[in-house]
C-alpha cells in the first residue's frame, strides 16, 4: 500500500508572492524524488477553471460567490486532489477553503457559520498538512499588484477590504499554530525562500 501523499497550501493577500515560491518548492521535493502535483484554486479541473473565470470577473451576491467557491473546490477535491493523495503525491495547491475565510467572510462579511457548514458538507475529512501564509503589509501588496498584472475583481478592492482579510489569515495562523507556518513575504526573495524551504522540510 501506498502512504498517502501530503497536502500542502498556499495562502495570503494578493501580490504576496505564493506563485513563484510553489515553482521552488516544487523543484526541491523533486529534488527529494517526491512526485508532485500542483493545482490552484478557484479552478483545477475543466469545471473549475470555467467558474474560475466566472469568479474573477463577474460581480454577483457574496453567499453566490461562495456557493460557487464550494461547488468549484468539491469537483476540484474529487477529481484532483483526494485521487493524488491517494497515490502518495503531494499536492501543492495554490489556495483552499482559508481563503474563502479570508475574502468572503473577512472581505465580504458572508457569515463565518455558513461558511463553515460548506467546510464540512465538501471536505469533512480533509485538511492540509501544512499551510504557507505569505503575510506582508497591505499597501505593500497593493504597490506589487499596480506594477504586475491587469487586476481581476478581488485585486481592485479597497485597502480597507485587505486588511479585513489579512487580519482574517492571522487570526486562523493563530486559530491552527500546528498547521500554519506564517512565512514574512515583505522581505529579500532570498529569505522568503529559505523560510519557505525551512517550512517544507519540516513535514517530510
Amino acid at each position: 500500500m501506498k502512504n498517502k501523499g501530503k497536502f500542502i497550501t498556499f495562502e495570503g493577500v494578493d501580490g504576496a508572492g505564493k506563485s513563484t515560491h510553489i515553482e521552488e518548492v516544487i523543484s526541491f521535493l523533486e529534488s527529494q524524488e517526491i512526485t508532485v502535483k500542483r493545482t490552484r484554486e478557484p479552478g483545477g479541473t475543466k469545471l473549475g477553471e470555467k467558474l474560475r473565470d466566472i469568479l474573477l470577473h463577474d460581480e454577483m451576491d457574496p453567499e453566490t460567490e461562495t456557493l460557487l467557491m464550494f461547488a468549484a473546490r468539491r469537483q476540484h477535491i474529487a477529481e484532483v486532489i483526494k485521487p493524488a493523495l491517494d497515490e502518495g503525491i503531494f499536492v501543492l495547491s495554490d489556495r483552499f477553503t482559508d481563503a474563502t475565510y479570508a475574502y468572503q467572510y473577512g472581505g465580504k462579511h458572508v457569515a463565518y457559520s455558513k461558511i463553515e457548514t460548506l467546510e464540512t458538507w465538501v471536505h469533512p475529512d480533509l485538511k492540509a498538512d501544512l499551510t504557507l501564509l505569505f503575510d506582508l503589509p497591505v499597501e505593500v501588496s497593493i504597490d506589487r499588484l499596480k506594477k504586475n498584472r491587469t487586476p481581476d475583481k478581488f485585486e481592485k478592492e479597497s485597502e480597507a477590504f485587505f486588511n479585513r482579510l489579512r487580519n482574517v489569515y492571522l487570526d486562523l495562523a493563530r486559530q491552527h499554530p500546528n498547521r500554519y507556518r506564517i512565512i514574512n513575504a515583505n522581505q529579500p526573495i532570498e529569505s522568503v525562500s529559505h523560510d519557505v524551504i525551512e517550512a517544507i522540510k519540516s513535514i517530510l
